[in-house]
């Protein structure tokens, strides 16, 4: 399976326009739907709708492997690239938003302080974005956070050759508008709260088919969509009314006119985990040590 003709296939579905892929790909809208019937002689079957354009039940299970497939391509030319490709001097961390804290702030402190000439770059992204950067190579490592039973893994996709460690494990919470009936709690049961309304953020606060899964309930159904990795944006819809979200508490406490209230019951914590090439660079080495070092030591 030609991987050019797959990347136009995704384009061409993210945009749900040949004109469209064409543009973001620099190809003309010829090509573009050359390329999609080539993939589809290729595979024997019909992948793309033309009017509207839309995924044919085929095309639906191809998008299913297809950006898995493109990552794992840009993952191997990404490892190959860093045998010849040294930066000791630029260091690129690519954060989730609730994975950004105070433990990781002192870390980068304290890296400025060993290497003062260090270029360094911090990006918030939502968490596949940041797994896509670290196994593409254009962040040196990255961190990422999430939900889980105390001391287990969060879930993640196929990596490749990449690390993954425990960074920090802290409560969980639910953010509460100040008004709401539970906010006066000192902790509330995340079962209960499965049929109130949601808003999803998934690239903010714990998506809500992740608490789907480690509640396994149905519940917990949005409300309002957020597409954004802003916090307090996240928190102004919440105090508005919007629905409920599921931040780790000491983002939850620092946010305006909203409660954060721990979560009791199941028993889950809020996760960070690190995640960096096997063969990371001489500062992502350094500040993996720093940053593990400080969480180890509950800074």
């Amino acid at each position: 399976m030609d991987p050019h003709l797959l990347r136009t296939f995704v384009a061409v579905l993210d945009h749900r326009s040949f004109s469209g892929a064409a543009a973001a790909l620099g190809y003309t809208q010829s090509a573009v739907s050359q390329h999609i019937a080539a993939l589809e002689a290729d595979l024997g079957a019909r992948l793309v709708e033309r009017r509207p354009v839309a995924p044919t039940p085929a095309g639906v299970r191809l998008l299913e492997h297809a950006p898995a497939l493109l990552l794992r391509l840009d993952a191997a030319r990404a490892d190959l690239a860093r045998l010849h490709q040294a930066r000791p001097s630029q260091l690129t961390l690519a954060c989730s938003p609730a994975a950004l804290g105070p433990v990781v702030a002192r870390a980068l402190a304290a890296l400025r302080a060993d290497s003062a000439a260090l270029d360094l770059e911090v990006r918030v992204l939502g968490r596949d974005a940041v797994l896509a950067e670290v196994v593409t190579g254009r962040a040196d490592l990255g961190l990422v956070d999430g939900a889980a039973a105390p001391s287990d893994p969060l879930p993640m996709p196929d990596l490749g050759p990449t690390t993954t460690l425990a960074a920090a494990e802290e409560r969980l919470s639910v953010l509460l508008p100040h008004g709401h009936p539970l906010a006066p709690r000192r902790s509330v049961r995340l079962t209960d709260l499965a049929q109130a309304h949601w808003i999803d953020a998934p690239d903010t606060a714990v998506p809500l088919d992740r608490l789907r899964a480690v509640c396994r309930t149905e519940g917990f159904r949005p409300r309002l969509r957020h597409r954004g990795t802003d916090p307090h944006g996240l928190a102004a819809l919440v105090a508005a009314g919007h629905g409920l979200a599921a931040l780790p508490w000491s983002m939850g406490a620092a946010l305006p006119d909203v409660t954060a209230v721990p979560v009791a019951e199941p028993r889950l914590v809020h996760r960070t985990e690190l995640v960096h090439p096997v063969h990371p660079s001489a500062p992502a080495r350094q500040l993996v040590d720093l940053f593990t070092g400080q969480a180890a030591d509950g800074a």
